[in-house]
């Protein structure tokens, strides 16, 4: 017999003390229903905006960076799903005058198709690939960001995305997820709500929420791979953001600037 849905929930609750990496989520099933992976996709847009904190990152971290450049850059979004994130920075780049040309990766062609009907900036180019493919393509970029791909990965995954990322940005690296949290997983269950109708935005957000790390067992993984090369802050309410910047090691010179 299934338990309700308060008895279930308190369950979940009591589970989020630790990762729970067995639990799959809906999107990431090849046959699971493509009109709602679509919705999902296409209403990401929403909840990123509401509570991904890239404005600030952008604002605090991506701006600066491009702007310390003095020629045109590149950044490229790996792991972009529908889209929305780079599309959102693009703008933003384009409304401060920077000349940024924007690539959004992803190696699971429904993700791209979404991404693809996209109004997005000229500046924009989505490619179906991954990191593998990018660099077997001989592929560079200034910055390189990802939202959301983290909680996906189990530690191996994890250590060679970080590696995989460093190799393809000769500047800065930036990737946010959701920082698990007993409150996070209460506020959104509830917020999510008015949103959730027609989509996976429910389910999946409360299992991401369970899959996804505490900034400090994120900083340990990083640090048991590549000691000294990221920083975890928290850019955001329930947000972590893992930052890189290629060439030195990340804590030697920017500690204490991190969580601003």
């Amino acid at each position: 017999m299934t338990p309700p849905p308060s008895h279930q929930a308190s369950a979940s609750l009591r589970g989020l003390k630790e990762r729970d990496t067995a639990l799959r989520e809906l999107m990431d099933d090849p046959d699971c229903d493509p009109e709602r992976l679509r919705a999902t996709l296409r209403r990401f847009d929403t909840v990123n905006r509401l509570v991904s904190g890239w404005g600030g990152v952008y604002t605090r971290r991506i701006r600066p960076f491009l702007a310390g450049l003095g020629r045109p850059a590149r950044v490229l979004d790996l792991g972009c799903g529908g889209g929305d994130v780079v599309v959102r920075l693009a703008r933003m780049a384009a409304r401060d005058g920077m000349a940024v040309d924007w690539v959004g990766a992803d190696p699971d062609p429904r993700a791209i198709e979404v991404a693809a009907a996209r109004d997005a900036p000229g500046t924009v180019r989505f490619t179906r690939a991954d990191s593998t493919a990018l660099l077997a393509a001989g592929e560079r970029f200034d910055v390189v960001v990802s939202n959301h791909v983290l909680h996906h990965l189990d530690s191996a995954a994890l250590a060679s995305f970080a590696a995989d990322s460093r190799a393809l940005s000769s500047g800065l690296l930036l990737h946010g997820d959701i920082a698990r949290s007993r409150l996070a997983y209460s506020l959104y269950a509830i917020g999510i709500t008015p949103l959730q109708h027609g989509t996976f935005l429910r389910t999946d957000g409360l299992r991401s929420i369970r899959r996804s790390h505490t900034p400090a067992e994120l900083q340990r993984l990083l640090d048991a791979e590549a000691p000294g090369l990221w920083h975890v802050g928290a850019p955001a309410p329930f947000r972590l953001l893992a930052e890189s910047r290629a060439g030195f090691r990340t804590r030697d010179r920017y500690e204490g600037d991190f969580d601003a």
